[in-house]
């Protein structure tokens, strides 16, 4: 394992998903209680083409990949713990780009079209930003506190929350058990939450040096910048990670640290141990 390699990872269907610096795991409790793990090889785009790995480019690129490796475990763990079909990668490939559709709409059109159309209520490009800005925090705000009520995606935080504590005690020195995760926090600074709130903020700003125009300019105008905007909240990421014990970066964590409340949850013991058991799976043996 590299001494500065950031294990991540994501809640999928009664289980974990876990990458490691060469691997992926995918850990599912299946409804005989039996805890099934399987790992691949990780394909991951920046290491085919050095030129993707540069900094502000492979922050769009790692979104790519975990979107890609996320439907991918999702897919598996609904066969492991319901006994599903599987899905085609052209199943998958059609569900992420509904996904990606759906996020589109509700996350950039429809924010930047309220705006467009009441311009003249609101002033200047700051503060046409700055409201598209709050409108598309508060339409993701709604939409979590909306899929929360369910109670299968209650489950899910649940599981997000036992990711969590699996990896803080990984970066805490621990051995990787039930007793030393129990204490851990559900909230990580590196998680998807806080770099999505991190992504939405950084628009008002970048979306601001757009200008104003029609609403197509608008609208297609920040789906081509939006690589830069992904880009900028991934190396903000990576360096509060990095500093996380200096003042300015705790400042930085903090929204996205509470946002993460509305998205995870404290788990059980069970829980915590398949998140374990995913973990162990892509940590290398030797050091």
């Amino acid at each position: 394992m590299g001494s500065n390699f950031q294990y991540g990872g994501q809640a999928v269907i009664e289980g974990v998903l876990m990458r490691g610096p060469n691997s992926v795991a995918v850990a599912v409790r299946k409804p005989d209680g039996e805890i099934v793990v399987e790992t691949q090889p990780q394909d991951l785009l920046w290491k085919k083409n050095r030129f993707l790995g540069l900094p502000f480019i492979r922050g769009t690129v790692v979104l790519i990949d975990s979107l890609i490796i996320g439907l991918r475990g999702l897919n598996r763990s609904a066969v492991l713990a319901e006994e599903e079909e599987p899905l085609t990668d052209a199943e998958i490939l059609w569900t992420g780009i509904i996904a990606a559709v759906l996020a589109v709409v509700l996350f950039l059109v429809l924010p930047t079209g309220v705006v467009h159309y009441t311009r003249d209520m609101i002033g200047g490009v700051w503060a046409q930003n700055l409201v598209e800005g709050i409108l598309r925090i508060l339409v993701f705000l709604g939409y979590v506190i909306a899929i929360s009520r369910i109670e299968e995606i209650k489950r899910v935080f649940m599981y997000h929350g036992a990711e969590h504590k699996a990896i803080h005690t990984l970066e805490a020195g621990y051995p990787l058990s039930v007793e030393n995760a129990r204490d851990q926090s559900i909230l990580h600074p590196r998680c998807g939450t806080s770099f999505l709130l991190l992504v939405m903020v950084l628009t008002i700003i970048v979306f601001a040096a757009l200008g104003e125009g029609s609403l197509w300019w608008r609208v297609l105008s920040r789906l081509a910048v939006f690589p830069v905007v992904a880009g900028l909240g991934y190396e903000l990421i990576k360096l509060t990670s990095r500093y996380a014990d200096r003042r300015w970066a705790t400042c930085l964590m903090t929204p996205g640290l509470w946002l993460q409340k509305l998205t995870t949850g404290e788990p059980d013991e069970a829980q915590m141990e398949v998140a374990l058991q995913a973990l162990k799976a892509v940590v290398p043996t030797t050091d």
